[in-house]
């Protein structure tokens, strides 16, 4: 697996007991538009290659499994107690568990990733931080699924993983009002530009709503995947290249077995 390239976060990697990475695309087998390691079977790649991919990555990781769910950008956290396969995957953008060897996978292509562990309860969670999810509550939720299996958010680490940054993210008025309605003081995370729009900081916001739900070390790599075709996949990049469709980058974190 020595052409994986795997991402770590200091605060997670300091954990025993648990293991984590954030994928780039490079070391996988898909080509065309989603050369390098595709891991989303929701895309139009061969389904070989992805499970392929998915199968490094697994492997990569020790882990016994590898799940990901049907993500729809809405804030539900399913409770992970078996594996499932990837032909049923359930509908959620968050999961938490307690069993060791299920590494719990977030498909991304410009959305934020979060990863959480606490060690000493043995509980880990992912999150999948679209605009739309972070609205509704998904990191909220996430935390209080992590609380509901004996976790603690002062004892939690998280890390906030490869996302569109802020330079990259240009939304519209009716974006921002969506967001300040529910929080007004989500308006520092806009940044109005020449055009009459905003500059919009996902991933600082994805932190702060770590920390108002108390978790007690927050770590973000500060990676913008827009920015970098070589090293990750961008839908938002895709679609400003008329590009018919775009690979989902993913990153995992589960109890060692």
């Amino acid at each position: 697996m020595s052409d994986l390239e795997i991402l770590r976060a200091a605060n997670l990697e300091s954990l025993a007991g648990v293991a984590h990475g954030f994928f780039t695309r490079a070391g996988g087998v898909s080509e065309g538009l989603y050369a390098g390691l595709n891991c989303g079977p929701g895309s139009g790649d061969d389904p070989a290659r992805v499970a392929g991919n998915r199968g490094r990555v697994r492997d990569a990781l020790g882990a016994q499994a590898l799940l990901s769910c049907h993500q729809v950008h809405g804030a539900d956290v399913l409770t992970v107690t078996a594996p499932w396969d990837d032909a049923s995957r359930p509908n959620a953008d968050a999961m938490v568990t307690n069993r060791p060897g299920l590494a719990l996978g977030i498909l991304t292509a410009d959305c934020v990733p979060v990863l959480f562990a606490d060690e000493a309860a043995g509980v880990v969670g992912a999150a999948h931080g679209g605009w739309q999810g972070v609205l509704k509550g998904v990191i909220a939720a996430t935390v209080a699924a992590m609380t509901a299996l004996g976790a603690r958010p002062a004892t939690t680490a998280a890390a906030v993983g490869p996302a569109i940054a802020q330079a990259s993210y240009e939304v519209g008025p009716e974006l921002r009002d969506s967001f300040l309605a529910a929080d007004p003081a989500t308006d520092r995370f806009f940044a109005a530009n020449e055009r009459g729009r905003f500059q919009f900081d996902l991933e600082g916001l994805v932190a702060a709503r770590l920390s108002d739900e108390g978790v007690g070390a927050v770590d973000r790599l500060g990676l913008d995947t827009y920015a970098d075709s070589r090293r990750f996949f961008s839908f938002r990049r895709a679609t400003h290249a008329g590009e018919a469709d775009y690979g989902r980058q993913i990153s995992a974190v589960l109890l060692s077995p």
